[in-house]
């Protein structure tokens, strides 16, 4: 309704909003216009369809919206109040003077934000990552600001380059899948994390960071072993663990209460959790608990279903430089932009969805749903080109220890000296990993289709059934096959002579 429509809601409005007013003046001022518009309620009452211009309204409604605008105003002015760090106040992880938040400026973390104010005094920087989730993030800081932080303690960081050759090619470097399935879109993205935001306490003087996982998650320990292993004397806040507001209805009212606004959507139970970076976007809990039962298709968000998919198959060509992607259909890319446009032409043909059980390091089972449309296209076109790049030998001790890898990624264990060491190995062995894969993506498939390098191991005149020039003497072979199997007829011939 348009106040401006009608001298009475004029006055109403102004009523509302003046100070220097009381509750009588208002009153009296309601009633002597309601004597000039007699029967108004009734009028109203009887054209519930009229049009906003109209002389009828509803005096009951007009309040409620002036109560409402009462109600946002007073919110508005209590965000909007700088925010004073009180000394000397104890939280349960002990006294904190200045914490950096990882704080995606979404309704969870925004009630951590309050929460620290309120329960550790403490001044609080924000640190939201942009991970190519596919969100805007202005919002994030327009929040953090009318929740009191100060527009220095507010970073708003574009990761994405550094994300994804940093961290996603170098774990693809190792064909790294997690209990044969999980291709740890989630797992890689929480040490880049926790490396800015101590990077942030360090550059500010920060003596904590805290973070928005739950005590039930793999996330809590990735985040927090990340932070050790940065800076060991850090103090860490995780807010699920210390609070007592566990359940939805006790974190909206905290919410109300506070003055932090919360979209109507969010009043509602999520029928999932997610998660989402520019490697993977993943899906748990509430709807997706029950592992019987099937998701929803209109779930996702970066594929569609293999069923929906084209009917003519996709033909891509991906050059590969010291193991990592460099150019697609003859366009050198950036890391980011290489993983987008893969993404893109992977969800375009239904390729990269995930329904798996996992075991959580915490020590459950967890159903997840994924969608890694660009990086299963990376990891086929890429393992396909090692295989006329790399030794025998080299594929298979990369097949060794390529589980105990990712299960180090999986646990938080990034900065560890062992997955350093892992790495080293890998990275050798990638200098070789050169050259051009030829894929057709169809329904859901990625099918390698051709392969050529510079490097490759791969020679025709070995391998050829037809006529080699003299290069294999098939007669060699004899000789091999029989040390080859010299401890099994000396195994059978002894033990056969033994139970006689």
């Amino acid at each position: 309704m348009s106040f401006s429509t009608h001298s009475l809601k004029s006055a109403l409005l102004v009523s509302s909003f003046n100070n220097t007013k009381n509750t009588n003046n208002k009153r009296l001022l309601v009633a002597k216009k309601k004597k000039s518009i007699p029967n108004a309620t009734a009028s109203s009452s009887s054209s519930s369809s009229s049009s906003p211009s109209s002389s009828s309204f509803n005096i009951n409604n007009i309040n409620k919206n002036i109560n409402a605008n009462n109600r946002r105003s007073s919110n508005n002015n209590r965000l909007n109040k700088k925010f004073v760090p009180m000394a000397g106040k104890v939280g349960p992880s002990g006294e904190v003077k200045k914490v950096v938040l990882a704080y995606s400026g979404g309704l969870d973390t925004s009630i951590i934000l309050k929460w620290l104010q309120d329960t550790y005094g403490c001044e609080v920087v924000t640190f939201t990552a942009d991970l190519g989730q596919g969100e805007e993030l202005g919002p994030a800081k327009v929040k953090a600001l009318k929740m009191g932080v100060k527009e220095e303690n507010i970073f708003i960081v574009d990761v994405r380059e550094e994300f994804v050759k940093e961290y996603v090619f170098p774990m693809f470097r190792a064909n790294a899948i997690y209990e044969g399935t999980y291709l740890l879109g989630t797992s890689i993205a929480r040490p880049l994390i926790s490396k800015k935001q101590i990077e942030i306490a360090n550059q500010v003087g920060a003596d904590a960071v805290c973070h928005g996982a739950t005590g039930k998650g793999n996330d809590q320990v990735r985040f927090e072993i990340g932070y050790y292993a940065l800076k060991p004397d850090v103090k860490v806040i995780a807010p699920w663990r210390e609070w007592d507001l566990d359940s939805r209805t006790k974190l909206l009212a905290y919410a109300d209460k506070n003055g932090i606004p919360v979209a109507a959507s969010k009043r509602q139970e999520q029928p999932y959790s997610t998660d989402a970076n520019l490697l993977h976007i993943s899906y748990e809990g509430n709807a997706l608990e029950d592992p019987w039962e099937e998701y929803l298709e209109d779930m996702f968000t970066r594929s569609v279903s293999p069923e929906n998919a084209p009917n003519e198959p996709t033909y891509i060509e991906l050059e590969f430089e010291k193991g990592d992607p460099v150019a697609l259909n003859g366009e050198r890319l950036s890391p980011a932009e290489m993983l987008t446009a893969l993404n893109k032409l992977g969800g375009d043909n239904g390729i990269g969805r995930l329904d798996i059980v996992e075991s959580r390091y915490v020590g459950m089972k967890s159903r997840g749903v994924y969608e890694t449309p660009g990086g299963t296209v990376l990891l086929a076109m890429r393992r396909d080109l090692e295989s006329i790049c790399l030794d025998r030998g080299e594929m298979h001790y990369k097949d060794e220890i390529m589980p105990k890898y990712a299960e180090l990624l999986y646990n938080g264990m990034w900065f560890s000296p062992e997955r350093e060491m892992m790495q080293k190995s890998i990275d050798q062995a990638a200098q070789h990993v050169n050259g051009t894969v030829r894929a057709k993506l169809y329904k859901g498939n990625v099918m390698c289709v051709g392969r050529k390098s510079p490097t490759s191991l791969y020679d025709v005149n070995l391998s050829t059934f037809e006529e080699d020039g003299g290069a294999y003497d098939q007669k060699d072979a004899a000789g091999f096959i029989k040390l080859n199997a010299l401890r099994l007829r000396t195994l059978k011939r002894r033990r056969t002579d033994a139970g006689k």
